[in-house]
């Protein structure tokens, strides 16, 4: 959205007075049972004499952002910032300090949703559409890093639909929203706004290391419907095919095909290369094997993993999911049933 010159001047603390009062600072606890070191012991015979090392209960603390999406006192966070605590306390803008409860967590998302009493506060942010966002819109990230609140950085949005995969989290099923806004620990689940003041996104990584200013939020169309669930049901259900996939394409194909050790010739042609299929996934009930590729699924192209990620997605638990798949130079129709995504809890 073009800015006049007066406008351009002031549309971040206008942005930021419309969303600031609804962020949060997020503190959990929780119980961590830690071995204690005695020297001594590690002599098998003082071990055996005196027993084994004792456990000491300690209490770990975490810190991070959210921001509160609705007049029912519903808080938008990281799934990691609040999974596996014990408690939760929310301190709002205006310094009051409630306790917070959480209705679920979504690990593959790395979402999550906190509820407060609805007495305790008194704003809520507007959501915006990501579908509308554009590389070198305006992004600005609010939160508490390293527990400072109400910080404000600003950037743009320096990329769309960045695969949370190729930054090495294989257990995660996202496309994230990259900005250079500065996101730093304890960021984590605070809001990413836009120049109108509009929650475009849920902080939660920044790349350190090499890549460092790296900065990256979960889109906040895909959080409304994350939260949708956790709140009706406590938990997101994820499809899972149980097959690991790689990239495939001509030039790939082509250079596999004229190793003289290859064992197999490779379809020259884009799509998703199943790998290993998973013992007892519903790939291999389907009959789904290693070297099959994947071109289509309910008739949608396929032409990478990722694609096909996003279909799967979209699928229902235990309905037919059709698949068309090349094997030996031959195309051949697969039905398969997604089940549950296991391991999550």
């Amino acid at each position: 959205m073009a800015l006049t010159s007066s406008e351009s001047h002031n549309f971040v603390s206008s942005a930021v007075k419309n969303v600031g009062p609804a962020v949060v600072k997020i503190d959990t606890e929780r119980l961590v049972e830690r071995q204690q070191f005695d020297p001594t012991l590690l002599d098998p015979l003082l071990r055996d004499l005196l027993g084994e090392q004792g456990i000491n209960p300690e209490r770990e603390r975490g810190q991070g952002s959210g921001v509160i999406i609705n007049n029912n006192g519903l808080i938008l966070t990281n799934a990691h910032v609040v999974e596996r605590v014990d408690d939760v306390s929310v301190t709002l803008a205006d310094g009051t300090i409630c306790d917070g409860q959480v209705l679920g967590t979504d690990p593959v998302t790395d979402l999550a949703l906190v509820k407060i009493q609805e007495s305790t506060y008194s704003s809520f942010a507007p959501l915006g559409n990501s579908e509308d966002l554009e590389v070198g819109d305006w992004a600005i990230a609010l939160g508490t890093p390293y527990g400072l609140e109400k910080t404000v950085t600003l950037g743009i949005v320096s990329s769309l639909h960045r695969d949370i995969n190729s930054l090495g989290f294989s257990d995660k099923r996202l496309d994230l929203i990259q900005t250079d806004a500065a996101i730093n620990p304890g960021n984590s689940g605070g809001p990413l706004i836009n120049s109108d003041g509009e929650v475009i996104g849920i902080n939660t990584l920044v790349r350190s290391g090499p890549g460092a200013g790296l900065g990256f939020a979960i889109p906040i169309n895909l959080a409304k419907t994350v939260s949708d669930q956790l709140l009706a049901n406590g938990e997101v259900i994820h499809p899972y095919l149980g097959v690991q996939l790689i990239s495939l394409n001509p030039r790939i194909a082509k250079e596999h095909n004229q190793d003289p050790n290859s064992l197999v010739q490779l379809p020259e042609r884009n799509g998703a290369l199943i790998q290993s299929v998973i013992p007892n996934s519903p790939a291999e009930k389907a009959g789904l094997r290693r070297g099959d590729l994947v071109i289509a699924a309910e008739n949608i192209s396929i032409d990478e993993p990722k694609a096909l990620l996003d279909e799967v997605e979209k699928a229902q638990i235990g309905k037919v999911f059709l698949l068309n798949v090349l094997r030996d130079n031959k195309e051949i129709k697969i039905n398969i049933k997604p089940e549950p995504l296991p391991g999550l809890t």
